[in-house]
């Protein structure tokens, strides 16, 4: 089952850099803010790891206050249709973005028209009596939660428990980011395949306020040499010879089209250090 997760070894670093200043939240990328951040490297295939054909990168930033995240996605035909929150984002055109908690995980996604969808995560296995899980946000009695397994839940020989080596999760799908703000800007006409749009950009803010259950220990907001594993993925829904094809694109491999695997997100390292003039 390892062997479906073969991009563990192969995760990226990166110094999450204290921002000079509060970013403004309005999906324009061209802030000075962000202008001095370091992006990503191009996304790649999450199952090859090769470059994706269409350029996609990321960056991050922090202050006391929250956790901000940005990306720039190329795209000649900007295309999102689910207005209603909580849809099922991915199966369009999408942004998604996973924050690792240790014995839990939080699922964000996005299209272009700003619909999110949310997720929170927990290991069965750490769901136990008196854990910190033992509360009333996460309450199984009360309906909320779903039994999940990963993206090959009910599949073959991985039927109930999936192919994590963890084994299932109960997912709670009402579960919302306490002060999540999002922003996104199109440079193009959204839903119009006549015309070749440049692509678009997402702006998001995730207040240390609301990490408690993903803190797993650590401080928040995190001190120098703190280290969170987080996800930036993007997913295109391809029509191609007539039939629907979902591309899955992140920051760093997966080895699998399940992403829901914690050790394989991208290493956040906090500085307290503000970004170099020097854009990578």
């Amino acid at each position: 089952m390892d062997d479906l997760y073969a991009g563990a070894a192969e995760v990226s670093r990166y110094t999450c850099y204290r921002a000079a200043e509060r970013p403004l939240l309005t999906g324009d990328l061209s802030q000075p803010v962000w202008r001095r951040a370091p992006r990503s490297r191009r996304f790649v295939d999450v199952v090859t790891g090769r470059p994706a054909f269409l350029d996609t990168r990321a960056a991050a930033l922090w202050d006391d206050e929250a956790l901000y995240i940005a990306f720039w996605l190329e795209e000649p035909n900007v295309e999102a249709h689910f207005t209603e929150r909580d849809s099922l984002i991915f199966y369009e055109n999408d942004i998604e973005v996973f924050i690792d908690g240790g014995d839990c995980y939080y699922e964000f996604e996005m299209n272009a028209l700003g619909t999110v969808y949310e997720v929170f995560l927990i290991w069965q296995d750490a769901y136990t009596r008196g854990s910190r899980f033992d509360v009333p946000e996460f309450d199984l009695f009360s309906g909320r939660a779903v039994s999940f397994g990963g993206n090959f839940d009910r599949a073959g020989l991985h039927m109930w428990r999936g192919a994590h080596p963890r084994g299932a999760r109960w997912a709670f799908t009402d579960w919302d980011f306490p002060g999540l703000r999002t922003a996104v800007q199109i440079d193009g006409t959204l839903n119009d395949p006549t015309d070749v749009d440049r692509g678009w950009t997402v702006e998001l803010a995730f207040p240390w306020a609301g990490m408690g259950p993903l803190a797993y220990g650590r401080s928040v907001p995190p001190q120098a040499g703190d280290e969170w594993r987080v996800q930036f993925a993007r997913y295109e829904k391809l029509n191609i010879l007539g039939n629907d094809v979902h591309a899955g694109w992140a920051w760093d491999r997966i080895g699998s089209i399940d992403n829901h695997a914690p050790q394989c997100f991208t290493i956040l390292e906090f500085s307290t250090d503000t970004p170099p003039d020097a854009r990578e």
